[in-house]
């Protein structure tokens, strides 16, 4: 019974939030701010439709869902959810929320086509409050570093609009370029130190647990280089180095790292069962 209630939830979920992404372009493209406010709306029922899938969840398996790669890309979407509910509340930046919404809704369709595998879930004897703190710091990070993905993403259009003087009324409500970096940097700064202190508390677990584990893992040294390049591209921003549209290109490619790490990363890892 419970599986067929969260089957209808997740199928809600995904139409509500395809609403408001449709809501959110037209009142883009024809400043509606009747749209705006009600794709905002959905937007937050859905994130209380995720919350209640969580929820039940839990109360299904009696654990919180992120011992798995199926698991975790919906907490990863719920977080992203969250990230643009409390934008658009704090920063009242609406392009910004709207794209992170697109990426958020990519994962959670993701999530939903996805196979759950009973082999990806890590075994009972595994478990340990330390492994759960390195899976959440992991999925917190990536959480942080598509928030930059995003500006950067938005860096790049509002520069060339700009340098091409055809910064109209469809563009108005773009951060300027200023507040973009700041919140590539303020994502940065949130990102690295999560993503280190996951990948000590994963390796302190994997030590501890497991029989034989290789600093080599493809995961462990994929994650260690993420971690290390975005902590160099900031130094250097900070240094004069790195500047304006290559600093925001290294952004994007640095997440399309994250993302390759997050998924293939995980399936050739020897002892990693997703993160």
């Amino acid at each position: 019974m419970t599986e067929v209630v969260m089957a209808r939830l997740y199928e809600l979920m995904i139409i509500l939030y395809a609403l408001s992404i449709v809501l959110y372009f037209i009142d883009y493209l024809y400043k509606n701010v009747k749209c705006r406010r009600v794709a905002f709306w959905i937007v937050s029922i859905v994130w209380v439709l995720q919350t209640v899938f969580l929820m039940l969840f839990i109360l299904e398996t009696k654990r919180f869902p992120i011992l798995s790669l199926y698991e975790g890309v919906f907490i990863y979407a719920w977080l992203l959810t969250m990230l643009s509910i409390v934008l658009h509340c704090i920063v009242r930046v609406d392009l910004p929320v709207c794209f992170i919404n697109v990426l958020s809704f990519i994962f959670v369709t993701i999530h939903l086509f996805a196979p759950q595998s009973a082999e990806q879930i890590v075994g009972e004897s595994l478990i340990s409050e330390m492994l759960m703190i390195h899976i959440s710091f992991a999925i917190l990070s990536y959480a942080a570093f598509s928030v930059a993905f995003i500006f950067a993403l938005l860096y790049l259009i509002l520069y060339r609009l700009l340098k091409q003087k055809k910064l109209n009324n469809l563009w108005s409500r773009l951060p300027n370029l200023q507040q973009t970096l700041s919140w590539i940097n303020y994502s940065t700064i949130v990102g690295v130190p999560l993503l280190l202190i996951s990948l000590i508390l994963g390796l302190e677990w994997a030590f501890l647990t497991i029989e034989e584990v290789s600093i080599f893992d493809v995961k462990i040294m994929g994650s260690f280089i993420v971690s290390v390049v975005y902590l160099i591209i900031f130094l250097l921003h900070r240094k004069g180095t790195l500047l304006g549209t290559t600093y925001a290109r290294v952004h994007i490619y640095l997440f399309l790292l994250v993302v390759v790490n997050f998924f293939l990363g995980s399936k050739l890892s020897n002892f990693h069962l997703w993160v």
